[in-house]
């Protein structure tokens, strides 16, 4: 039973020069809109993920409370449910789906919010990892809409280390010779496997595998266990060429690369009036705290506040650590409150 909506986007012309055709971007919402409509709070996907893999953090009594606002969580396209290689039809379909960039995702999400509930302030935007690149597009976008954001393990522009790490998750993908160049008839199971082996050792930290966190945290039986049921088990329920979509649209993730800061880093940072926490993990290995560091010197109303954890990016989600879910909604509820 489907648990979420459709907006129709009509013909969408994209960054990239190409257009994806009757273009649909799929939401959930969740609480009710007040009569002023100031109690929006926009919480994006992230990267393979689902609006219901973004619901640990809603909840009664949690910052993002639905009995106190509206919360609306679009999933990012190449997702599987709004447009992607998966569910468009030829000619735009599998390995032809056109390049989607997180500017392009963005502003859909604002036609969404505008045209369909016709919002114009909105409270907080947050989101983690290719979320949290979404929330800086949302803040440097749309500065006099965005009163507060909460980026959280992401970062606003890619870095050359990011993008390397991410060449080797894309080159075991496509190296199985199931994956016929984005033109297979059944899964690149091959592929998707050893895709999952990549992103086991950096998606968690040194700290957390030296201290057999896998095994005393979460309770897998050896090494092999966890790298088979969690990672294995986590890309195998995913659609190659969405994967590969997303991975280009995080590889080329930038605020300032579009036509409002022509490729100005700083000036698009700078652009953010939002009131901001930024919450890197001190042990993430794809988002280093020196990267936020950067960004938050030039956020005019930005405070960085480190998550001292061993979970690595892992620990913003998915609801994997409890404790540090903890700091994270603190902070969201602290943000809200201001």
């Amino acid at each position: 039973m489907m648990d979420y909506k459709l907006f129709d986007l009509g013909d969408v012309k994209l960054q990239s020069g190409m257009t994806i055709p009757d273009a649909k971007l799929a939401y959930k919402t969740y609480g009710e809109l007040n009569a002023a409509k100031d109690n929006v709070i926009v919480y994006p996907t992230w990267y393979s993920g689902q609006h219901y893999e973004n619901e640990w953090l809603i909840g009664a009594g949690k910052a993002l409370d639905p009995d106190k606002y509206f919360i609306i969580v679009p999933n990012m396209l190449n997702n599987g449910l709004s447009s992607s290689p998966s569910n468009t039809p030829a000619p735009y379909d599998a390995a032809r789906f056109p390049r989607v960039t997180a500017y392009d995702n963005v502003q859909l999400q604002w036609r969404l919010v505008t045209e369909a509930f016709g919002i114009e302030k909105i409270a907080l935007v947050t989101g983690w990892s290719m979320g949290a690149l979404q929330t800086y597009h949302w803040g440097a976008m749309y500065p006099d809409m965005v009163e507060r954001i909460l980026p959280f393990q992401g970062s606003a522009k890619c870095s050359r280390h990011n993008f390397v790490f991410l060449e080797g998750v894309k080159a075991a993908l496509q190296a199985d010779a199931a994956f016929l160049d984005g033109w297979y008839e059944k899964q690149p199971v091959k592929g998707l496997r050893a895709a999952a082996r990549v992103y086991a050792g950096w998606g968690l930290s040194q700290k957390f595998y030296r201290d057999h966190m896998d095994l005393d945290a979460l309770g897998y039986a050896s090494l092999e266990d966890f790298l088979v049921s969690f990672w294995e088990g986590w890309l195998l329920a995913k659609d190659a060429n969405n994967l590969l979509g997303m991975l280009w649209t995080w590889q080329n993730g930038d605020i300032s690369h579009n036509p409002l800061f022509g490729g100005d880093l700083v000036k698009a940072l700078s652009a953010i009036k939002a009131k901001a926490i930024v919450m890197p993990s001190s042990t993430d290995l794809y988002f280093p705290v020196a990267d936020n560091e950067f960004e938050v010197k030039h956020m005019p109303n930005a405070e960085l506040r480190v998550v001292e954890t061993s979970w690595g990016h892992f620990a913003g989600g998915p609801g994997t650590s409890p404790d540090d879910i903890e700091v994270l909604d603190q902070a969201l509820k602290e943000l809200l409150a201001s």
